[in-house]
């Protein structure tokens, strides 16, 4: 029997005590989901399906059929702006009404004009598939930020890297306030200096540093003898989506995205992209600067996946404004009391 003394002992076990936060999160690429495709997704702690109709549009349902509990991504078939169940064929459109038993006379009074399975807002922006949570299903409250370079002909097709992390968004995003953890762990040069502005659900930081040289080659200099500088533009558009500008001899782009698959774990994805008309040398610069970037991400995962989260942390003046960035990612949090 499940109790609550049973779900105390499950918070109690697990690593993180936050809720999901709120905001739009990407779950999968424009490229991946052709009409027709049907696709089973596991997100937000939840079960669900993504399709696209025959017409083109995305929809993400809850996964389960209220008639006997299908799941609709194992087996479901697009049938015209809809979903058909793999079980019994019932039709769902993709605001998650039912639109046809195929062998009822009358349409079921639990489902004739009722939502019957939980909808998700969606866009589609900067090349992938976005989707709106919120724990208690309100609209959004803001938008997906799109990114001009990312729908230009002039930039390159970007390079996709991905993980999935034992870790909370919360902890992955402060990675950046953290300023001290830049030497320590990847070996940088000098403490960045950095200007960070919040504007609503928005974060920018400005960071000018002293970074390694890279050779002729395309090798990161990690001598500690050759030094380039560098400047780096951030942006957190809600918890779910970051940008950034990377300016040195090269210009490079990558939006970051960031899913939680539960209350425990994430999906993250870096996605990179560099004007087409740089030369082949900046072109090489820029590689192994996202190389090295994707390399630091392998040196903080194994931090992420066995630190514990402290609310009150002993903090000092050389690390960086990561209060403030816990105040700010606070705002995504609904108070489950």
């Amino acid at each position: 029997m499940y109790t609550t003394v049973t779900f105390l002992v499950e918070r109690m076990n697990k690593r993180y005590n936050k809720p999901i936060p709120f905001g739009w999160f990407a779950i999968a690429y424009t490229s991946e989901l052709a009409p027709g495709d049907v696709k089973p997704l596991h997100y937000f702690g939840r079960e669900l399906v993504l399709f696209r109709t025959e017409s083109g549009d995305a929809a993400l349902l809850d996964a389960h059929c209220p008639h006997l509990g299908a799941h609709l991504g194992y087996g479901g078939k697009v049938a015209g702006d809809s979903i058909a169940c793999p079980f019994h064929a019932w039709q769902f459109n993709g605001e998650g009404y039912c639109t046809k038993v195929p062998y009822a006379k009358n349409m079921p009074p639990k489902v004739d004009g009722k939502q019957v399975i939980r909808r998700y807002p969606l866009r589609e922006v900067n090349q992938m598939i976005w989707a709106w949570y919120h724990p208690e299903d309100a609209e959004p409250l803001f938008e997906v930020e799109r990114h001009a370079e990312l729908h230009s002909p002039e930039w390159t097709d970007i390079d996709v890297f991905d993980w999935e992390i034992n870790a909370i968004i919360q902890e992955t995003g402060e990675n950046a306030a953290d300023i001290a953890h830049f030497v320590t762990v990847h070996e940088s040069p000098e403490m960045p200096v950095g200007q960070v502005t919040h504007d609503g659900y928005t974060r920018c930081t400005l960071m000018d540093s002293q970074q390694h040289a890279i050779d002729e080659h395309g090798n990161v200099d990690l001598s500690g003898e050759n030094f380039d500088q560098g400047r780096l533009e951030s942006w957190s558009f809600g918890p779910g989506q970051t940008f950034q500008k990377f300016s040195r001899l090269f210009d490079i782009v990558m939006m970051g995205t960031v899913t939680p698959i539960d209350d425990q774990r994430l999906h993250m994805r870096f996605n990179f992209s560099m004007p087409r008309a740089q030369t082949e040398e900046h072109t090489l610069y820029a590689h192994a600067f996202r190389d090295e970037i994707v390399r630091q991400v392998g040196q903080d995962i194994p931090i992420w996946e066995n630190k514990v989260y402290l609310d009150d942390p002993a903090l000092c003046d050389g690390d960086g404004p990561i209060a403030r960035y816990r105040k700010w990612f606070s705002q995504f949090y609904v108070d489950a009391a």
